[in-house]
């Protein structure tokens, strides 16, 4: 993903075709080293290709997957309007007393 995300980076730079060591140079500037056999195989990948293309492709084929999420929100609604106005004031306070347990102290104390 680093690879992927340098390579971005340099394409919207203006870089229509960033080299490996444009990648490793981007990588390198932020303190991170490069994975020689996964950037070779990007480059492979994304040799000839128009990026913009390919995010489209990408944006048009994410949109049909689903993404959940939308079962939780039915059934408070479903159990009535007192429980749903109980229910976020006992989250509150369990994460109250959650924080309370800290006092200071670090994972690794």
């Amino acid at each position: 993903m680093k690879h992927l995300a340098a390579y971005l980076l340099l394409a919207l730079a203006g870089n229509e075709s960033p080299s490996a060591s444009d990648i490793k140079g981007v990588l390198s500037s932020v303190g991170v080293d490069a994975d020689d056999e996964r950037l070779e195989k990007l480059l492979s990948e994304l040799e000839g290709k128009d990026i913009q293309e390919l995010i489209s492709e990408g944006a048009t084929k994410l949109a049909s997957v689903p993404s959940g999420g939308g079962g939780a929100a039915a059934a408070p609604a479903a159990a009535g309007g007192a429980a749903a106005a109980e229910a976020p004031a006992e989250e509150k306070e369990e994460e109250k007393e959650e924080s309370d347990e800290d006092m200071g102290f670090g994972l690794f104390d």
